[in-house]
């Protein structure tokens, strides 16, 4: 055992002895801040675990979390860990199948519910007979209301030793593929890699986080809420979608994570505000430029970043080369809930890996397999599937590495580049494998492009499903068309016969977590999409381009 082992409990208690009074956590409330001091965060979770054993939850029962980030979240968390249970985080926009598979299969004995946009519709997967306590948000009924737990019992002060090889959670996967598996990180897992994190971000106590992306999945749950245990940051919180912009200003992060879908709409915002052609001349203008680039730092919040990245699903690189152009690196990062979501970054940024996910971090080890398979070892591992043997055993190579399921490339840097998933590739009509990933990354170079999805199973040929930018919604058809058809006659002529891309369909309907085509993350289920349209563009021809409402 490693006797220097420190839980996310014990790195309390040293905050609390060395900063008490020191602001931990802001949360928003009608726009003003409600701060929680490290003291005041350690004591509420030691009421909250109190409270737990007062109610009879022994060590060991899970306790589901379905809330939207809040400082609330964190304190639960920590109760969870202090109280030696485990814990089972849900998506706060997971429908009542999902809650009632996960809370079913995790055997979880009680849900703490907090912030939820649409819990009325949620409400039927919690079921009656399971203990709920509320978070102090407006939340579907529950026995327990947060105020009466803070009171309730004893405060649980003295509870044995958190030891590294002690299940700390259950991590469902997003499940783009089928039923979510539930990943078991241990404490020793999660404190590992949430150190990897603080160690080489270099954050500290006089770093600013800023929690948003879901506390369900793992990347939220390392990156800001793990490091912040490690460094000693301070984190704050987010109102509501409506108050993003200004959450985020009031915030002044100094560290800022996101995800493809939110740098694309910042892009967006910034685009409708000054215009494309103008922006560009602008940033062509050596004073002007730098003015330009300073006010667009402030406008959106980040002008205190000393970091921006992106993860959870991939980014185009020509977004991140736009990013570039006016003075904001994003480091694209990869990760799994399987390997608590930090192993792979393109930090410190370098302009020439765009396209890349950049190099293993220290500790980390990859390789590949012969299938073009990426393979990856590291502290940070989970030590299996909950309650699945076979799916476990499966996804470990002899060597104890993990199976990532993603196809890639490797440099001569050691830098790594996402080529697509194991699963993706498909059999056209004509009894050829096609491998969508590639073409699509060729395909999304295309400025109006924000999503993109090749189906083709069974096709004669692939058919490429788009999702246009914001900005490409507004502009006249026959703009877009003749874009895309320029981009689709630029890329068709480097592929195999059996490849080339028979026609670019622009999809009607947004692709959504609530209409089932985009995951919790915001990955595509290609599955989905497949079912739906392949029958409708079977057909097409030629390379032609059109919307939905034309076919």
């Amino acid at each position: 055992m490693d006797s220097s082992f420190k839980s996310p409990v014990d790195m309390l208690k040293q905050w609390v002895e060395q900063y008490g009074d020191n602001i931990y956590l802001r949360q928003p409330i009608n726009g003003q801040y409600v701060d929680f001091s490290w003291r005041e965060v350690q004591q509420k979770m030691q009421q909250i675990a109190g409270a737990l054993r007062h109610l009879g939850l022994e060590p060991g029962d899970k306790v589901a979390i379905l809330s939207k980030n809040c400082a609330e979240w964190f304190i639960t968390d920590l109760a969870l860990m202090h109280g030696g249970y485990i814990s089972v985080p849900i998506y706060p926009t997971a429908n009542a199948d999902t809650i009632r598979y996960v809370l079913e299969h995790s055997e979880a004995k009680a849900i703490f519910i907090g912030k939820l946009d649409y819990w009325a519709d949620q409400e039927a997967g919690v079921g009656g007979d399971l203990l709920r306590m509320a978070m102090p948000y407006d939340t579907m009924p529950a026995q327990y209301q947060w105020q009466t737990l803070l009171k309730m019992g004893q405060p649980l002060v003295d509870t044995p030793a958190i030891t590294e090889d002690q299940i700390m959670t259950l991590i469902y996967t997003s499940g783009s593929t089928g039923k979510p598996k539930g990943a078991i990180q241990t404490f020793a897992s999660y404190a590992w890699t949430c150190k990897a994190v603080v160690r080489d971000l270099k954050t500290g106590i006089d770093d600013r986080l800023l929690s948003y992306l879901p506390l369900a999945h793992i990347t939220e749950r390392v990156a800001i809420e793990g490091s912040s245990f490690y460094s000693g940051s301070c984190v704050a919180f987010v109102e509501s979608l409506d108050s993003f912009v200004a959450d985020v200003q009031r915030a002044r992060p100094t560290v800022f994570f996101s995800v493809p879908r939110l740098w694309s709409l910042f892009q967006k915002n910034i685009i409708d505000k000054i215009g494309y052609a103008k922006l560009n001349l602008l940033l062509k203008l050596p004073i002007i430029s730098s003015i330009v680039k300073k006010k667009i730092h402030q406008g959106l919040g980040l002008n205190h970043c000393n970091l921006l990245g992106s993860g959870s699903a991939p980014i185009p690189p020509s977004l991140i080369a736009w990013y570039h152009k006016i003075g904001l690196n994003i480091c694209e990062a990869w990760g799994m809930t399987e390997n608590s979501a930090y192993s792979i970054i393109n930090h410190p940024f370098d302009a020439r890996k765009i396209g890349t996910v950049g190099r293993p971090i220290e500790g980390c080890s990859i390789k590949q397999a012969e299938s073009g398979e990426l393979l990856v070892k590291s502290p940070g591992l989970m030590t299996g599937y909950y309650k699945q043997p076979e799916a476990t055993a499966s996804s470990f190579d002899e060597e104890g590495y993990f199976r990532t399921g993603d196809l890639c490339s490797i440099d001569i840097d050691g830098c790594v580049t996402i080529t697509g998933r194991v699963k993706d590739n498909f059999k056209t009509a004509k009894g050829k494998y096609v491998a969508p990933v590639p073409i699509e990354r060729k395909l999304a170079q295309d400025p109006h492009v924000e999503l993109i999805c090749i189906i083709g199973s069974g096709l004669p040929h692939p058919v490429a499903l788009v999702q246009l930018s914001e900005g490409a919604k507004m502009q006249p058809r026959e703009e877009v068309r003749s874009s895309l058809k320029a981009t689709l006659d630029s890329v068709n002529p480097h592929l195999e016969s059996h490849e080339t891309v028979d026609a670019i369909v622009v999809m009607t309907d947004p692709w959504d977590v609530d209409n089932d085509v985009l995951t919790p993350t915001l990955k595509i289920k290609r599955h989905v999409l497949e079912s739906c349209f392949s029958d409708k563009v079977d057909g097409l021809r030629g390379g032609k381009i059109c919307w939905e409402d034309e076919i």
